[in-house]
């Protein structure tokens, strides 16, 4: 693809998703089944409404069957599965219609929450969707088709996916709502966050923990939490927080470092720097609560860190354990203030340096 979008201000390419790959080679394969030859290109139309031009990298006939393979273009996103080819074999079956199947590289569903059933290949609907539209626009009338889709080396790759913590077992899966990799997007974040959630829902589960990070995910195995019930939700604190209650879950414990958590604090839930990094204006306001004037409200506002903040306060004589604790019952309040007390919340508010700085909640 040639089209970009703007990121940080950084021109970044836009690529295709496995739906799209999945139906551009399933459509080349049908027209070789039927024509004897595939096409060099194939066009397919997107659910974004978007037609891409998509190469095909390799084809073979035997008859009564055909396949073809385009190579996954992931642009200019961090994606695993960029470069892998995706294969389509058409054969010819004896009734009218389409039937869409998986074969090597593609993963089987095992848990229920996500779109596919238990037991299912992991074909989203909206790929699904797509494949049928573009073979239903070559495939000859009165003729059936049954297509087997595959990703030679998916297996390994999916070990680097997310699919295992989803319980998508055997494979990757063939995923794409629009049709089109958006560099670093945040919207397939999210979506993948809400998958985790619905998994955990479906499974029973009525208590999770939400950590922004790896380090709040190592300390809350430290605590003794359930690993399979740790959910990092990066910088989007309240959009995990509005899926557990959408999903019923009665009980969500907060564990993050102070850094991230003292924007929380201030009713900042989206907690990435480039949309709010206020750490130290917050921790100035707070100190000047605990009585701190002067020099030391103008060193705190210079600080570069929280670490460096709690080092100064520290040094003027301010108790840690208190302070902390203020923020973590700030954290609390905004957080129950957030969910309008649908949900119990427990926060655990850590430092890289410190430990467990305070503990606030049920």
């Amino acid at each position: 693809m040639v089209d970009f979008v703007l990121k940080d201000g950084k021109k970044l390419r836009l690529g295709y998703t496995t739906g799209s790959c999945a139906a551009a080679s399933a459509k080349a394969a049908t027209i070789a089944l039927f024509s004897g030859s595939a096409p060099e290109y194939v066009k397919i139309e997107t659910p974004a409404g978007k037609v891409l031009t998509i190469k095909v990298e390799e084809w073979e006939n035997g008859g009564s069957w055909a396949r073809c393979a385009v190579k996954k273009d992931g642009g200019d996103d961090p994606d695993v599965t960029h470069g892998l080819l995706v294969w389509a074999g058409v054969e010819k079956t004896s009734s009218a219609g389409i039937e869409i199947t998986a074969g090597e590289g593609i993963g089987i569903v095992t848990k229920p929450g996500l779109p596919v059933k238990p037991g299912k290949p992991a074909i989203n609907p909206k790929p699904m969707e797509m494949i049928t539209k573009e073979v239903s626009k070559v495939l000859p009338e009165g003729e059936g088709v049954r297509v087997i889709l595959s990703i030679p080396g998916g297996e390994k790759v999916a070990e680097k996916t997310f699919n295992p913590r989803l319980g998508i077992i055997g494979g990757l899966s063939i995923l794409g709502t629009t049709g089109i990799v958006t560099p670093m997007s945040t919207e397939s974040l999210k979506e993948t966050l809400a998958l985790e959630l619905s998994v955990l829902s479906a499974e029973g589960a009525k208590s999770l923990v939400i950590v922004p990070g790896n380090y709040g995910r190592d300390f809350a195995r430290k605590l003794g939490f359930d690993d399979a019930l740790i959910v990092s939700c990066g910088n989007f604190i309240g959009f995990a927080l509005d899926k557990a209650v959408e999903y019923g879950f009665k009980k969500v414990n907060i564990i993050g470092e102070i850094g991230k958590l003292i924007k929380v604090s201030a009713g900042i839930f989206d907690t990435a720097n480039r949309i709010a990094d206020a750490r130290t204006e917050i921790i100035t306001a707070y100190a000047a609560l605990f009585g701190v004037a002067g020099e030391t409200l103008k060193k705190l506002m210079d600080v570069a860190t929280t670490a460096g903040a709690l080092e100064i306060l520290e040094k003027n004589n301010i108790e840690l354990k208190n302070f902390c604790s203020f923020i973590a019952e700030r954290v609390l309040e905004r957080c129950l203030w957030y969910t309008r007390q649908k949900i119990g919340i427990s926060v655990y508010l850590v430092s890289r340096e410190r430990g467990l700085l305070a503990v606030a909640g049920e």
